[in-house]
């Protein structure tokens, strides 16, 4: 029993840990950037750096995570709650820490965001209609050549 429920967990894990991690926030991503809100932006540009950190911190420590067989299933649970709009954890993270880590030690200025909400919100999601026609655009150019 117990040599399958651990198999289980690693097919589970196998699955829908790519689904979870990566193509529903791909999704999501696309789905916000084409939004005229920019509230969902800050969620998913929020999940793209605490899922680079996590990656990235994975690397570094990949010899001792093998030493905790739960890791990937707790990761799995952390990511869900990072990208489930009913919790917006990533949104909760970096306001919580990443910001407050980065005004600490001086990476961004204390009334940053509140000049970058300013400036969303007088543009009312215009600078992403500006970006989407500068891409369309510049499409029709290359097919030329």
């Amino acid at each position: 029993m117990d040599d399958q429920f651990w198999t289980f967990l690693t097919h589970f894990h196998s699955f829908c840990g790519p689904i979870l991690m990566l193509v529903y926030p791909l999704y999501a991503s696309v789905m916000a950037m084409e939004s005229r809100s920019t509230l969902d932006d800050e969620q998913w540009l929020a999940y793209w750096i605490i899922y680079s950190f996590l990656s990235l911190a994975e690397m570094i420590l990949q010899s001792a995570l093998e030493w905790f067989p739960i890791y990937y299933i707790a990761k799995l649970v952390f990511v869900g709650w990072l990208v489930l709009p009913q919790f917006k954890g990533a949104a909760y993270i970096y306001k919580r820490f990443v910001r407050a880590n980065l005004r600490k030690h001086k990476f961004i200025k204390n009334d940053h965001h509140h000049h970058l909400d300013s400036h969303h919100s007088s543009h009312n999601g215009k600078s992403k209609n500006k970006f989407v026609q500068f891409m369309t655009h510049n499409k029709g150019e290359y097919q030329e050549y």
